[in-house]
């Protein structure tokens, strides 16, 4: 009996929420900024996506130069989430940002301009360093002298080591 109840509590809660998310894609205000992919290298292009940015904006960051948000979707009222509240498109905007080459690898926010409105999203997404590319040896970081006089030594140890090792069991075989 009481799992029922229960129950019955949770399906009611799930529906209430469910009814109200319709109600949140209405309001005038930017929300829900996504930002993919989530993790991009200096010069990768960066797809931003504004849930209630009607229409359009300007999305700003300190890892790439302003880009601009276009609305998605066609005119006509009633389309997307919108029910029958009127109004053009989805309430949707998108741009897309090509990170700067010089980009710090860490995380970035976005800011977004939008309806006359700001909103900013800490740590939307994250840039990782590039790869070092080229002949081995072109670059300055990488083992040095003394590095490799230790992994030869260490490689001339461990001869010499399986060498005695295989002399002596060949002596016990012997006797």
């Amino acid at each position: 009996m009481r799992n029922t109840r229960a129950l019955a509590v949770a399906g009611a809660a799930v529906a209430a929420l469910g009814l109200s998310a319709p109600a949140a894609v209405a309001w005038e205000t930017p929300s829900n900024i996504t930002a993919l992919p989530s993790v991009i290298a200096p010069g990768g292009q960066l797809t931003i996506t504004v849930d209630g940015c009607r229409n359009g904006g300007t999305a700003t960051s300190n890892a790439f130069s302003p880009t601009r948000l276009s609305p998605v979707g066609g005119g006509g009222g009633g389309k997307g989430n919108e029910g029958d509240r009127g109004g053009a498109g989805s309430g949707t905007a998108r741009g897309t940002a090509v990170i700067n080459s010089n980009a710090r690898p860490g995380p970035y926010d976005i800011t977004v301009d939008c309806n006359g409105r700001r909103m900013t999203k800490p740590q939307a997404f994250t840039v990782i360093g590039g790869v070092r590319g080229g002949i081995g040896g072109s670059t300055t970081t990488g083992a040095t002298p003394t590095d490799v006089a230790i992994g030869g030594g260490l490689v001339a140890a461990a001869v010499v080591g399986g060498g005695v090792f295989w002399m002596r069991r060949r002596a016990e075989r012997r006797i």
